[in-house]
């Protein structure tokens, strides 16, 4: 136990941001350079190393949170990153973008504020950065199998390493033009600067994982093509096919989904444009859906410089404390200001869209909106309550409804869909096809960024077993039903 006292003399401290009016003007990440470290310690101390940590349940990746904790808390940094790796490929990403779930189920947090497990493991990791102690792990020997990955969002990459690791020779196709998936061009800088990734993929290179970007699995190259080429295959392609609006007006310019506005403002980041083809720049911007995706857009529109941002939720606004029926330690739905909302804007709830009206160009310029309620169990329309804002910009974040139907993938492999339209796969992570898995979003559904690294670490252990004749030296995996990752 790190501190025995520590969770009664220690109250719960965050990082420290950067002032609103500093961070809008860079997109950087909001929080201040070195602002953990000196609190860290005593953060890590107040852990209480509980007899059932329900921390590891509450993580899909099962990590090993009081162990580390220990570790930080007496400055063995080395160590503590060992624990980290053991069961996280990429805790740099999860430390910066998974909403913890952890925390919700931590002990402590029954009746006190939790500990700030997120803000010990990004620390953790920083500084075996900063110390050289993150270094590539090229195999002893390879075992002459060949995998495809296809999609580098963190479950592939997690696959991939996994697999890479194993000895297999694996190469990793990202259809867009660099690698990442969603991390590079769906994720703001402001939230995580892409340098994390590169030295990543730099990690991955020299452990001697290949990357071939700009090839579309489906089109560029066929399913067929690439089964005879490869001994397995993993499909970590996402779910990205957004829920759309069919509402009158929606044929208007202006209106797009996220995933169109938000990667054309990391491509600016990229050095690709020096403005962005979509731009918030001096307009009235709606944000239809009151997710992370939402607040990616929000944050996004006012370091553009828009004339005001508005976020829609259809949903009642969350409670501030544990609904009864989310009870400890479940992930509860509770009320959230992140670093987007503190820089400013208007969130509405209970709201749904009925249409849009445009100017005679064929520009939107309002949205008109009504109020909802739960009558009898369903959502119906508040008489009375119509109204209209300014819209210029208007970004739909709805979330996304399964994986790319369009490209051919899934008929070319001749995959079975479950009933939710995801691609089906048994408790190896195994599709219908022989030596064909998925793992992340595109089998799931849209899901947290732990849950794609533990598929993909669990989907590399199946395609292990596959190669070797049903041995394994990879971590057990979690089974598409388990809420936790046995080691």
């Amino acid at each position: 136990m790190a501190d025995p006292k520590g969770f009664l003399t220690t109250d719960r401290e965050v990082a420290e941001t950067r002032p609103v009016g500093e961070r809008l003007r860079d997109w950087n990440e909001v929080y201040v350079p070195g602002s953990l470290l000196p609190i860290i310690g005593k953060q890590a101390g107040r852990c209480m190393d509980c007899g059932i940590p329900f921390c590891h349940n509450g993580c899909p990746l099962g990590n090993l949170i009081p162990e580390w904790n220990d570790y930080a808390y007496r400055g063995d940094w080395a160590t503590a990153s060992e624990r980290l790796h053991a069961t996280n490929n990429f805790p740099e990403f999860t430390g910066r973008l998974c909403p913890a779930p952890c925390e919700a189920a931590c002990v402590l947090g029954i009746n006190q504020p939790a500990v700030t497990i997120k803000n010990v493991e990004v620390t953790i990791i920083d500084k075996a950065w900063e110390a050289g102690g993150v270094t590539p792990q090229p195999p002893e020997r390879l075992s002459g199998k060949t995998v495809a990955v296809i999609g580098s969002g963190p479950a592939g990459l997690a696959a991939a390493q996994q697999l890479t690791r194993a000895g297999h020779t694996v190469a990793v196709y990202e259809r867009a033009d660099r690698i990442g998936g969603l991390l590079r061009y769906g994720i703001p800088e402001f939230k995580m600067e892409k340098r994390h990734i590169n030295r990543r993929i730099e990690q991955m290179r020299a452990e001697g994982t290949r990357f071939r970007t700009g090839v579309e699995v489906g089109r560029d190259i066929s399913a067929k093509d690439l089964r005879k080429r490869y001994d397995a295959v993993v499909i970590a392609a996402g779910s990205t096919t957004a829920r759309d609006l069919p509402v009158p007006g929606r044929e208007l310019r202006g209106i797009h989904q996220a995933m169109e506005y938000l990667p054309l403002a990391n491509k600016v980041q990229e050095g690709d444009f020096v403005t962005p083809p979509i731009t918030a720049e001096g307009k009235h911007v709606v944000v239809i859906g009151g997710g992370d995706t939402g607040a990616d857009c929000v944050g996004t529109a006012h370091r553009q410089g828009a004339a005001s941002v508005t976020q829609l939720e259809i949903m009642p606004r969350p409670g501030e404390e544990r609904a009864a029926n989310q009870p400890w330690p479940t992930f509860p739905m509770l009320y959230k200001v992140t670093s987007a909302h503190e820089e400013g804007g208007e969130r509405v709830y209970s709201v749904s869209t009925t249409r849009f009206e445009g100017d005679e160009d064929g520009n939107v310029q309002w949205l008109h909106l009504v109020e909802v309620e739960f009558t009898g169990g369903k959502l119906v329309q508040k008489e009375g309550t119509g109204r209209r804002i300014p819209a210029q910009l208007v970004t739909l974040a709805m979330g996304f409804v399964g994986t790319d139907r369009e490209n051919g993938l899934v008929e070319q492999f001749g995959l079975e869909l479950d009933e939710r339209g995801n691609i089906a796969r048994d408790a190896e992570y195994a599709t219908n096809v022989s030596g064909v898995f998925v793992a992340g979003d595109a089998g799931r559904g849209q899901s947290l960024i732990v849950w794609a690294i533990a598929e993909g670490r669990a989907a590399a252990r199946g395609v292990d077993r596959l190669l070797t004749d049903g041995h394994s030296d990879l971590p057990y995996p979690i089974r598409p039903t388990d809420r936790a990752l046995t080691v």
